[in-house]
């Protein structure tokens, strides 16, 4: 039924809304993804009522790191009040982070933005995402506004709002709870502005990790402006890896709340989660920048 709907919006020539779930009802959903370029110039797809994940593992094995994903759309708007249900349960208790005994498993974003350009994210729940509840990769000129983020404290890598390579992107007016970063920026991100964030518990706001694996990475032009983050295990932070090329430059974290917060600020070049030690790199060649009298 989802992808009956999205092929008739996506070849509609005019302005088009999915009603994509009734208020009060709950849809069970397989992997998905809603692909583009549309002939329609601009698509609303409205949740009032509930998207839940399949439970069924088998069901993810043509791709284990996506469960929505929106991909090649322009003007493009997601919003409704509704509530988009990751039943990552299944997935927390058979991690390796939680299970040492079990081998890595790789699971995905709940909801990923891929390659989208003029998009709107705005007055919807996620809860309980496998690994990261919302994804913008490679996307630009993004608007998110007012989404509740919820997941238990020991959720493994449940990270909120996750940036990757995307550009020109406002996140204003966001409840995030997760068992991970509320709010992570990585390579290839610039101009990423994020005000009124309410974060905790979780794992605080982070710029990184960037410069994995001898990796070159590029973050800029970042504000992170009114925020509060109550019982997190870090506040703002940048953390880089050994080896890693590339720079973190013009960052301004202000006007920031802490409240039981274990790390406030944290500025880490030897970032490393392994279980094994990180061997010592010299020199560190990813570079923390100052521009324009500002860090």
């Amino acid at each position: 039924a989802f992808e009956k709907a999205w092929k008739a919006a996506c070849s509609s020539t005019g302005p088009t809304t999915v009603f994509a779930v009734p208020k009060k009802k709950i849809y069970l959903l397989k992997p998905i993804t809603f692909a583009g370029p549309c002939r329609a110039n601009n698509i609303m797809f409205q949740i009032f009522g509930t998207i839940k994940a399949s439970r069924d593992m088998k069901d993810y094995e043509n791709d284990r790191r996506h469960w929505i994903k929106f991909e090649s759309l322009q003007n493009f708007r997601v919003k409704g009040g509704g509530t988009i249900d990751g039943s990552g349960q299944i997935w927390w208790q058979n991690s390796c982070k939680v299970n040492t005994r079990l081998t890595y498993r790789i699971c995905g974003q709940a909801v990923t933005f891929y390659e989208c350009n003029n998009i709107i994210v705005s007055n919807l729940k996620f809860r309980n995402s496998q690994k990261m509840h919302v994804s913008f990769d490679k996307c630009v000129d993004v608007k998110v506004v007012r989404l509740f983020v919820a997941a238990p404290e020991n959720s493994p890598n449940t990270d909120g709002i996750h940036v990757t390579a995307t550009q020109n992107i406002q996140i204003s007016r966001c409840v995030i709870k997760t068992g991970d970063d509320c709010i992570s920026i990585v390579s290839g991100s610039r101009n990423v502005k994020a005000t009124d964030i309410t974060c905790g518990p979780g794992h605080g706001i982070s710029i990184g990790s960037l410069g994995a694996g001898n990796s070159g990475a590029q973050v800029s032009d970042v504000v992170v402006n009114r925020a509060i983050l109550t019982g997190t295990s870090n506040g703002v932070r940048i953390k880089t890896w050994q080896g890693g090329s590339g720079y973190a430059r013009n960052i301004q974290f202000q006007n920031i709340a802490m409240n039981n917060v274990t790390n406030p600020i944290i500025i880490d070049q030897n970032y490393c989660d392994r279980d094994e030690p990180c061997h010592e790199q010299v020199p560190n060649r990813l570079q923390i920048k100052r521009e324009k009298n500002r860090v």
